[in-house]
C-alpha cells in the first residue's frame, strides 16, 4: 500500500508541474523567443508526460495485486465467519439476503480503496501542489483557493453524512427485496402449485416500487447538489481571473500566468467535481458493507468453551440430566427432561407434533444449547467438548434431506472425505441408491440440482442414508429418515438400516411403526417431558397410555 500511495503522489506531482512548463512555453512563445527553444521546452513535457504514464501504468499492476488479495481475504473470512453461526441464525435469516450481504460487503471494500487511491489520494496530491504553485506568483491566490477549496470540501461531507442514513435505508430495502426474490424462487413449486403467482407479483412489485422510491428520492437530492456545487465553481473561476487582471496590470503575472492558472482550475475543477460522488460513493460504500459487518460484529451463538476437549466415544451412552430448553427465552418447550439412553440402545421417540421430539435431537447435535441442566456422552458433557467433534461421532439421517448440487458421488462421499470410490459405491448398496443410480446416464457422475431437486425425496433420503453409513459414526439419529419412502422403498433399505444400526446407540423419531417396533425401547414425549417409556408390547398394555391412544389412531388410518 506505501509503494502504490508513493507511485500514485509522484504521478501526481508531474501533472502539476507540466503545466509550468506550458507556462514557460507561452511566454517564450510571447516574447518571440527561438524555434530551439520551443522545442527544448517540448521536449522536456513529452519527457514529464512519458514518466507520469510509467507511474501511472506501475500503480495500476500493484493495485491489481493489492486490491484482488485482499478482496479474496475478505471473502474467505465472510465464509468463515457465517457458517459458524448457529443453526438458528440461518433459519433467521434469507439465503438469497446472506450471500448478496457478503458479495456487498467485499465490492464495497473495492469501492472504497478506489476511492481513496485513485480519486482522494490524486485530490489531496493536486490541490495541496496547486496552492503552493500560485502562492509562488501571488500569495492572495494560493490562500484564496485554499479557503475555496476548504468550503468546498466541507459542503460535500455535510451533504454525504446527510444522505448517509437514506443510503443505509435503501440499502436494507435492496437487500429485502432480494430476499424476497430468492424466496420465490427457492418456493417456486409452491408458488405455481398454490396460484400464488399473482399474489407473489404484486407483493414484489409492491416491495419494488419502495425499492425505486428511495432510489429516486437519493438520486434527485443528489442532482440538487451538484447543480450548487457548480455555481460554486463558476464563482471561484471568475473571482480569480478578475484578480489576476489586476496583478496583470501591475506586471507580476504574465501571459502565460493566465495559461498556468487556467490549466490549474481545469484540473482542481475535475477532480473536485467529482469528490461530492466520491464521497458520497464512499458513503454508499460504507452503508454496502454496514450489513455484514452487522453478522461479523454478531457474535457466534454458540461457541466452544476455553480449552475444549474432542469428544472420545467410548461406548455411546447418552445422559440428559434435568434439561430446560426455551425459544427466544419466553417459550417453553422442554421442561426437566431426563433420560439415560445405554451403549449401543436403540430407542424410539414418539409423541403428538410440537410435542419436543425432534428439539430434543437438536439439543444433542448442539443445534441449540441447552437453557438449564446437562447432556452428557459418555460422562463428557457436550457443552464442554468442541462441536466438530460432537458432530463427527454422529449420524445424522434428517427428514427432507438437503444435498449439494454436486454429483452423487460427492454427495454420498460428504459423510466420510476420504473414503474410496469402491466404499461409496458399497454404502450406496446397502442403502439401495445403487440400482436408481445405475439408470443415470453419468451414474455416479450425475449432478443432483440444487438442494438434490433432480431426484424424489424417497432417493434423496436414500443417499442421505448411504451417507450416514460410509460415514459409520458411534452414534446415529434418524429423524423421520423413512417418512419419504413407500412401503417397497422401506422394505429394500430395511436390511440396510439394520446394518447401520448394529454395534451403535440408536435415536429414532419417527411414526412409522415398523421402524418404532423394532426398538430395544420407546419414550413416549408429550410438552417437553418423558409420559411413558418400554417396549411396543409394555406400552400397548396401558390402554389409557398416551401410546395406546397414538396407536389405536394411526391403525385406524389417520396421522398424529
Amino acid at each position: 500500500m506505501f509503494v502504490l500511495s508513493t507511485t500514485i503522489i509522484m504521478a501526481g506531482s508531474l501533472a502539476i508541474i507540466e503545466p509550468l512548463f506550458y507556462k514557460k512555453f507561452f511566454d517564450v512563445l510571447v516574447a518571440g523567443g527561438s524555434r530551439e527553444v520551443l522545442v527544448s521546452l517540448l521536449g522536456t513535457i513529452l519527457t514529464l508526460y512519458l514518466i507520469e504514464w510509467a507511474l501511472w501504468r506501475i500503480a495500476g499492476f500493484i493495485n491489481s495485486y493489492f486490491q484482488t488479495r485482499v478482496m479474496g481475504d475478505l471473502s474467505i473470512t465472510c465464509f468463515n465467519y457465517l457458517h459458524k453461526h448457529s443453526f438458528s441464525f440461518f433459519n433467521n435469516n434469507f439465503v438469497g439476503s446472506l450471500v448478496k450481504r457478503v458479495n456487498r460487503f467485499y465490492h464495497a471494500f473495492e469501492g472504497v480503496a478506489d476511492a481513496c487511491t485513485w480519486d482522494l489520494l490524486p485530490i489531496i496530491v493536486d490541490v495541496i501542489l496547486v496552492i503552493i504553485v500560485l502562492s509562488t506568483r501571488s500569495p492572495f491566490l494560493g490562500v484564496g483557493l485554499g479557503i475555496w477549496v476548504t468550503i468546498f470540501c466541507l459542503v460535500n461531507y455535510a451533504f454525504s453524512r446527510y444522505k448517509l442514513k437514506y443510503d443505509v435505508e435503501r440499502s436494507e430495502m435492496d437487500s429485502k427485496v432480494t430476499g424476497i426474490l430468492a424466496d420465490t424462487i427457492t418456493n417456486h413449486s409452491n408458488v405455481k402449485l398454490f396460484v400464488g403467482y399473482d399474489r407473489e407479483k404484486k407483493y414484489f412489485e409492491r416491495m419494488t416500487r419502495i425499492l425505486n422510491k428511495m432510489r429516486k428520492f437519493t438520486w434527485d437530492i443528489s442532482s440538487v447538489f451538484e447543480a450548487f456545487q457548480m455555481l460554486l465553481m463558476i464563482c471561484l473561476e471568475i473571482g480569480i481571473f478578475y484578480f489576476a487582471i489586476s496583478l496583470w496590470e501591475k506586471g507580476v503575472l504574465t501571459v502565460g500566468d493566465f495559461v498556468l492558472i487556467q490549466a490549474y482550475l481545469l484540473r482542481v475543477f475535475m477532480k473536485l467535481w467529482d469528490v461530492g460522488r466520491i464521497i458520497r460513493r464512499f458513503y454508499e460504500h460504507l452503508a454496502d458493507a454496514e450489513e455484514m459487518t452487522e453478522i461479523l460484529d454478531q457474535p457466534h451463538d454458540i461457541l466452544d468453551v476455553k480449552n475444549a476437549k474432542r469428544l472420545v466415544v467410548s461406548n455411546g451412552q447418552i445422559e440428559y440430566r434435568n434439561v430446560n430448553f426455551y425459544y427466544h427465552k419466553t417459550r417453553k418447550i422442554i421442561d426437566h427432561f431426563n433420560l439415560t439412553i445405554h451403549p449401543q440402545e436403540k430407542i424410539a421417540f414418539v409423541g403428538p407434533s410440537g410435542a419436543g421430539k425432534s428439539t430434543i435431537v437438536k439439543l444433542l447435535l448442539r443445534q441449540h444449547d441447552i437453557t438449564d441442566g446437562t447432556i452428557e456422552i459418555d460422562n463428557q458433557r457436550i457443552s464442554h467438548i468442541t462441536q466438530e467433534s460432537l458432530w463427527e461421532n454422529i449420524s445424522l439421517v434428517p427428514q427432507d434431506p438437503i444435498l449439494f448440487h454436486r454429483t452423487l458421488m460427492e454427495n454420498i462421499r460428504y459423510g466420510r472425505p476420504d473414503a474410496t470410490d469402491g466404499e461409496v459405491k458399497d454404502a450406496a448398496k446397502k442403502a439401495h441408491c445403487h440400482e436408481f443410480i445405475n439408470e443415470f446416464p453419468e451414474k455416479y457422475d450425475t449432478y443432483v440440482g440444487e438442494r438434490g431437486v433432480k431426484l424424489s425425496g424417497g432417493e434423496r433420503q436414500r443417499v442421505a442414508i448411504a451417507r450416514a453409513i460410509l460415514r459409520n459414526a458411534p452414534i446415529l439419529v434418524l429423524d423421520e429418515a423413512t417418512s419419504s419412502l413407500d412401503s417397497g422403498s422401506e422394505k429394500m433399505i430395511q436390511d440396510g438400516l439394520d446394518v447401520l444400526m448394529k454395534g451403535k446407540t440408536v435415536i429414532v423419531v419417527a411414526h412409522r411403526l415398523s421402524t418404532i417396533m423394532r426398538m430395544d425401547r420407546i419414550v413416549v414425549i408429550d410438552h417437553g417431558k418423558v409420559m411413558e417409556e418400554g417396549t411396543h408390547v409394555e406400552l400397548l398394555k396401558k390402554k389409557k397410555g398416551l401410546y395406546s391412544k397414538l396407536w389405536k389412531l394411526q391403525a385406524g388410518g389417520f396421522i398424529e
